[in-house]
């Protein structure tokens, strides 16, 4: 394997985030659907099943992350 397609799919990797969002900007439209933020869609559907609550769960760790810098 070779070592950047290694990085990709580690957590540790640099490009993990890319990999992980599926649907660019599908969580956000949902959210302005439902007349709501994108962080307080998320905070409500963190615990739905299926893609909603992995994308709600991925928001709320892309915030963290942002916060942290």
């Amino acid at each position: 394997m070779a070592k950047a397609a290694k990085a990709r799919r580690t957590r540790g990797g640099k490009r993990w985030i890319a990999g992980a969002i599926k649907r660019p900007g599908a969580f956000t439209r949902k959210a302005r659907a439902a007349g709501m933020g994108v962080q307080a869609y998320a905070r409500k559907m963190r615990g739905a099943g299926g893609r909603t609550g992995r994308q709600a769960r991925l928001a709320l760790t892309l915030a963290k992350i942002s916060r942290r810098k």
